[in-house]
């Protein structure tokens, strides 16, 4: 198991007078993060950026991934307010490009499809020239609710992968790997003009080689932008790293992903599925 933290995974924590006026703002408002919810370590600086990646559908997840912080247990009801808290809070954030993510809500019959929907509507009504990016779940396989939230036209659909399928079982057991591809695909045959974004973690045990499989197979459903960044254990409850990968593999993969057609890949240490994703589309 990897030990203490290598030289390149240590860095400046950036902090401006912005980054409390950021929380403020979202407690005010009552938003949810997913910046906060899982504890990501990106937070300091794009709160003093004045950014945020919402989520939706209250901050109680049905799912109890591994590697996820975000709380686990009975969600509450669907707050039909959010939606326009949502678009405030990005309105008041100056947003050029809002991220929407979510619990899973495998409680609803449409996963929250629809809340997904309305939140995307709201944000276009306040902000008619922001682009939006979802990161969904994967809906239980309901290709209905898929559809729906791809119909509203994101100009970014995200669906992460997370992690290679041999770990599974062990990071997200309540998730199926070919369910996820296949989201990434329906999508993509829906809609060619939405660029599809998925993403993993390395860290947790796995290999180049499944790494390089991955990427693979997300090419085979067309998808358009990739992120590669190091699992980091949130609390000693949750799984442990494995490897602190180094800088040069991380170089390799952004070469190989250009290789196989991706528009963009990002890899780093500290690269996050929505971590500066508005650079990611320029």
């Amino acid at each position: 198991m990897a030990g203490q933290f290598p030289d390149w995974m240590r860095r400046k924590v950036i902090y401006t007078a912005d980054l409390p006026r950021t929380r403020e703002l979202l407690k005010d408002l009552s938003v949810h993060t997913v910046c906060q919810g899982a504890r990501c370590p990106n937070l300091s600086e794009c709160f003093s950026r004045r950014t945020a990646t919402f989520m939706i559908l209250g901050d109680t997840c049905t799912r109890g991934c591994r590697f996820c912080a975000v709380t686990k247990g009975t969600p509450a009801a669907v707050d039909e307010a959010e939606p326009a808290r949502v678009a405030e809070a990005a309105c008041r954030l100056g947003l050029k490009h809002v991220v929407i993510t979510s619990v899973t809500r495998d409680d609803l019959p449409d996963g929250g499809a629809n809340q997904f929907v309305r939140t995307m509507q709201a944000i276009r009504q306040r902000l008619p020239g922001a682009t939006v990016e979802v990161l969904t779940p994967d809906f239980g396989g309901n290709r209905a609710a898929i559809r729906q939230v791809a119909e509203a036209a994101p100009e970014v659909y995200n669906h992460n992968v997370e992690t290679v399928p041999r770990l599974y079982p062990t990071v997200r057991p309540q998730a199926h790997y070919q369910r996820s591809l296949q989201l990434l695909q329906l999508v993509k045959e829906q809609d060619p003009g939405i660029l599809t974004k998925s993403g993993l973690m390395v860290g947790l045990g796995e290999t180049r080689e499944e790494v390089l499989g991955v990427m693979e197979d997300l090419r085979k459903v067309a998808c358009d932008l990739l992120t590669i960044g190091q699992y980091l254990r949130p609390s000693h409850r949750h799984l442990a790293v494995q490897e602190y990968v180094t800088p040069e593999t991380y170089a390799y993969y952004r070469r190989m992903g250009q290789s196989m057609g991706f528009q963009q890949v990002a890899a780093g240490p500290y690269v996050r599925s929505s971590y500066q994703a508005d650079q990611l589309i320029k």
